[in-house]
């Protein structure tokens, strides 16, 4: 199995001047465009522009996932102490049946 990048870009040669696309590899054969840019006036600046904006994906994409597994956490400690307490709860009902004989 070979590693290769999940994310990058790709610079092409539009009508108009170059476009960069960021592209996110779904998966083997499959690639998707993320976000793009067209306009620039040299392959330089549309390099430049694809590297600058890749790092703030990669950021802006990293941040959100730090927060959604916080969340995550979270909720999965909510729940574990919900369950923990309903059970305290039913081992505390069977008690007092016994202590009642």
């Amino acid at each position: 199995m070979s590693k290769g990048k999940k994310y990058d870009f790709r610079v092409t040669q539009a009508e108009n001047g170059w476009k960069t696309e960021i592209t996110r590899r779904m998966t083997s054969t499959k690639t998707v465009v993320s976000k793009s840019h067209d306009g620039f006036a040299t392959e330089a600046e549309a390099q430049a522009w694809g590297q600058a904006e890749l790092q703030v994906f990669l950021g802006t994409l990293a941040e959100r996932n730090k927060r959604r597994s916080e969340k995550q956490a979270k909720a999965k400690l909510a729940a574990a102490l919900a369950a923990e307490a309903a059970t305290d709860a039913d081992d505390f009902d069977d008690e007092d049946e016994f202590d009642e004989e």
